[in-house]
């Protein structure tokens, strides 16, 4: 049976001759296939990564996936002899942020984005059952919290609160919050006479009015789906009226009080909206 691998190494060593530097790439769904209870891929993987020597270049881009294998991976690079340089240049999302966090360096692009969110699962049984799930679930989260813990050196309580949200970092962000160390550099052109007397081209004095006009973004960006959602729902409460979702801990939006006009309640809303489903 021909395994699926997940990943693919570039620069591996032949004929006894190692390069000064191997390259691994992580792409797709970690472990489409599951390595619970497989013997077979994990010692692949390990075979492979210890086939040779020198420093390794680990690129992610993945979406996450199996957090067995996930813990797999982060255990075999933490102890890889050589150094371990993490370059995340699409997305380390889920299982695969916690793979990102094994490197002695993470490099982050500067268009790359890097999500934290809780363990998940699909169960089946009686209320026994869904306990043993519940139970199993945060114990999954606090070992994943332990990577967290030692790449960012932040406390557990914060990040359980960011996984809780389900977090998204951009690349200053990641930087910030200690999950990367670097923003990848690219070679700089060199510079244009345009961009010498300004970023319109034009006098300092219409620069200088121009920012003033379109303000510059924010240097980093954290995005919670739960914050969003309750922003959302509260907007919705203020305009039909209901009950406003608990505050989220990382909510940072907060919902002004308005007079809000008559109108049908929410359920009368849902109920509706059934209705034309049918």
């Amino acid at each position: 049976m021909k395994t699926k691998k997940f990943w693919k190494w570039r620069n591996q060593a032949e004929a006894g001759t190692a390069p000064e530097e191997r390259t691994l790439f992580l792409n797709g769904t970690i472990a489409e296939e599951s390595w619970f209870d497989d013997d077979v891929t994990p010692q692949l993987f390990k075979d492979e990564l210890n086939a040779g020597s020198g420093d390794i270049a680990v690129w992610i881009n993945s979406p996450g996936g199996d957090c067995v294998a996930a813990a797999q991976i982060y255990n075999m690079l933490t102890n890889y002899k050589g150094k371990v340089t993490v370059k995340i240049d699409g997305i380390a999302a889920s299982a695969a942020s916690v793979i990102a966090m094994a490197g002695d360096t993470v490099l982050v692009s500067p268009v790359s984005m890097l999500m934290i969110h809780n363990p998940a699962t699909i169960v089946w049984g009686d209320h026994a059952e869904m306990q043993k799930a519940i139970d199993m679930l945060s114990e999954v989260k606090e070992s994943i919290i332990n990577a967290y813990v030692l790449k960012t050196g932040l406390s557990r309580s914060k990040l359980s609160h960011l996984m809780d949200a389900e977090t998204w970092m951009d690349a200053n962000k990641a930087v910030e919050l200690g999950f990367a160390d670097e923003i990848m550099a690219r070679a700089k052109a060199e510079p244009k006479k345009e961009a010498e007397e300004g970023a319109g081209g034009g006098s300092p004095e219409e620069d200088e009015e121009d920012e003033k006009k379109f303000p510059p973004a924010p240097s980093s960006m954290l995005f919670s789906r739960r914050a969003a959602n309750n922003a959302l729902l509260n907007k919705m409460a203020a305009k039909y009226g209901g009950e406003k979702p608990k505050a989220d801990i990382q909510a940072q939006a907060q919902i002004p009080a308005v007079d809000t006009e008559t109108g049908r309640s929410v359920d009368a809303l849902m109920e509706r909206l059934n209705l034309l489903k049918h």
